[in-house]
Formats: structure tokens, sequence, C-alpha cells
């Protein structure tokens, strides 16, 4: 089950998450892409970067799925597998709407937490390879 996870490409924050679930994904499950980048702007998922709390996006290839906020977290978590997954299966229990909360809390005060740039960060070559347009 391949996933893309769409990130905002122009937040630190999220480009040090990316380089993290790169890390937690030794079985290349997951690809990404940036928000900002071809294949999410043929997707219509530019607007998920907003600036005021943007959000992930995480696209299951298999079926087409599509899942942000909170929802995104636990889908996240069941690709990593292990304690991720339980983490996830835990983070299900809550109502939807205080998952997103906590998911849009974090996202409002995303470049506070780790500033923005103009460009995300050289991954290395592994990282590369498996970013998509």
């Amino acid at each position: 089950m391949a996933l893309v996870l769409f990130f905002d490409g122009e937040c630190g924050f999220c480009s040090k998450s990316v380089l993290r679930v790169y890390e937690l994904d030794p079985g290349g499950v997951i690809e990404f892409a940036p928000l900002q980048g071809v294949l999410a702007g043929k997707l219509g998922l530019r607007k998920y970067a907003d600036k005021g709390g943007g959000s992930m996006v995480i696209l299951r290839e298999s079926d087409g799925a599509m899942f942000t906020k909170g929802d995104a977290w636990i889908e996240l978590g069941n690709a990593l597998g292990g304690i991720w997954a339980a983490l996830a299966s835990a983070f299900s229990l809550f109502p939807k709407h205080a998952r997103d909360w906590a998911y849009d809390l974090v996202a409002r005060n995303r470049y506070r937490l780790a500033g923005k740039g103009n460009a995300c960060a050289m991954p290395g070559e592994g990282l590369r390879k498996r970013m998509r347009g």
C-alpha cells in the first residue's frame, strides 16, 4: 500500500516532520510531495498549504482515498506500524472534532515552532528517491 504524504514545503516544521517520517519508514511505504508542487496542483491540493492553518494530506494510492488533519495522523500511524499504529488506534478513539482541533493547534503554530523558508532543506539521496513533484 503506497501512501503519498503532501506537506507544506515552505514550513520548517513540516520539512523536519517529513525527515522524521522518512527515518521511521525504512520499508519505503510512504512517498512525499510538497503542497506547492506540480502533483499537488494537478490534484487540487495546494489550498491545504494555507499559512493560517494548513494541513498535510495523505493520498492512499490503492483506492484514491484522501485524509487530512487528525485522520491523516491516523492513516500515517497505521502505515508506519508498530507503536505508531497503536498510537493511531488510541488517537482514533477521540471524536473527529477533537482530533482535528489538536491538529489545527499544531498547524496554526507551525511557523512559530520551526520557522518558514522559501524552500525545504535539500533531502538526502534516499529521501529524494521518494519525493514526488
